[in-house]
């Protein structure tokens, strides 16, 4: 299985790995674009130019803007769709694109299907907003997923990308109320705790805890953030964990507790740490980061 990986900006005290260890993490790159400037006398020619020009270079610039991925995934084992318009994949997954993204009863999640085909042109979608996000902001951050994936796997019948504040995924097979914990993603803090059995002993205690929180939420959100947690007088830990709703609160605590398990085997005693897979996301820093606590 191929895996793709991009950050937009890594901070140089993170390190970025994933899980399988197959493909090492790259910095996105902006390449130089030459525009071929036409030398032409009429008067109405250069202003058909210059509109021209204007035109490609707002495209060009718009494109450069859209954020990159913190991670994505594109599955070349699940098939492929033609990048045209006669492509019915295409079209089904540029409806459920816009049928999640049109969206305005101000939920944080989707699960939706588009078109009949099931297993070949069926697109069947996943969005999910961090829990303490605006429905604007939601919107907002789903829109440039939805942008965003298309240009990275551009003919993949599978997809994932995760922002900070949320992650869109399609398949063309059932992806809806499974607990899938890989592909696992992460990063962490490179400094230690200063105490660390103090540290882990906390950390153990709050994310437990949070995941018992989350697990037991609704079909709408399954959330759950907190903090500080006194380690030392002068260290506090925050965290904050989260499945797609659309999971039970079995595979809800399985999928988070599997994550909090791989803690010590990537990441023992680090001051943070972040964990993203198709089913469930947790997070931890000696800062706050999220916008309030459940």
């Amino acid at each position: 299985m191929s895996n793709s990986l991009t950050s937009a900006q890594i901070p140089a005290n993170l390190y970025y790995t994933l899980y399988p260890h197959q493909v090492h993490p790259h910095l996105a790159h902006s390449y130089p674009i030459s525009i071929p400037i036409l030398k032409m006398n009429a008067p109405s020619n250069s202003f058909l130019l210059l509109i021209f020009l204007s035109s490609l270079l707002l495209s060009i610039s718009l494109s450069l803007a859209q954020p990159d991925f913190r991670f994505y995934f594109c599955n070349n084992n699940n098939g492929n769709y033609t990048n045209t318009s006669t492509s019915t994949y295409l079209t089904n997954l540029n409806t459920l694109f816009s049928n999640i993204t049109s969206q305005t009863g101000g939920s944080l999640f989707y699960n939706l299907s588009t078109g009949t085909n099931s297993g070949v042109d069926q697109v069947n979608g996943i969005a999910l907003c961090q829990g303490d996000l605006s429905p604007t902001d939601c919107m907002t951050c789903l829109s440039n997923a939805a942008r965003k994936i298309r240009a990275v796997c551009p003919n993949q019948k599978e997809a994932i990308g995760w922002y900070n504040e949320c992650m869109l995924r399609y398949s063309n097979r059932s992806i809806f109320a499974k607990e899938e914990s890989r592909p696992l993603y992460y990063a962490f803090n490179t400094a230690n705790a200063s105490d660390p059995s103090a540290f882990n002993r906390q950390l153990g205690n709050l994310l437990r805890r949070l995941m018992s929180t989350a697990s037991a939420g609704g079909s709408r959100q399954k959330f759950a953030a907190d903090g500080p947690v006194a380690v030392t007088d002068f260290t506090n830990i925050y965290g904050l964990v989260e499945c797609t709703p659309d999971l039970s609160s079995l595979d809800c605590s399985d999928c988070i507790e599997g994550l909090i398990n791989y803690i010590p085997q990537c990441c023992d005693s680090k001051r943070g740490a972040d964990y993203f897979t198709p089913s469930c996301h947790l997070r931890y820093e000696t800062y706050k980061f999220f916008a309030a606590a459940n």
